[in-house]
């Protein structure tokens, strides 16, 4: 698809979609993630929450477990119902790597 086919498209998304496209973009480009960080050392270096040793990945394999929100924040009290959405976020933009992290983690 072009730019100029997905304009209007663009057009049509609710100011809370264009928001969230707008983060992930800026964070695909600049590689920054609002509330996820990689620190060397800290859970093999994989995506964290920040001021957490909780990875992404993680995350994610709750969601696909069939844990809603509610279970995985009832779990986890450190975290917050904005850190779920930032997680989303980062999963959904680096699928693959989530993918591998998951499938390593199964097997070890």
């Amino acid at each position: 698809m072009t730019l100029q086919q997905l304009e209007p498209r663009l057009w049509e998304l609710s100011r809370v979609e264009k928001a969230e496209l707008l983060k992930r973009l800026i964070g695909e480009f600049l590689n920054v993630w609002p509330g996820v960080e990689k620190t060397a050392g800290v859970v093999g270096g994989d995506a964290c929450i920040v001021r957490t040793r909780i990875p992404i990945w993680a995350l994610e394999n709750y969601r696909r477990l069939g844990w809603n929100e509610a279970a995985i924040l009832e779990n986890h009290p450190t975290l917050h119902a904005a850190d779920l959405v930032d997680a989303w976020a980062y999963a959904d933009a680096h699928r693959d790597e989530i993918e591998r992290a998951i499938r390593e983690n199964e097997e070890a």
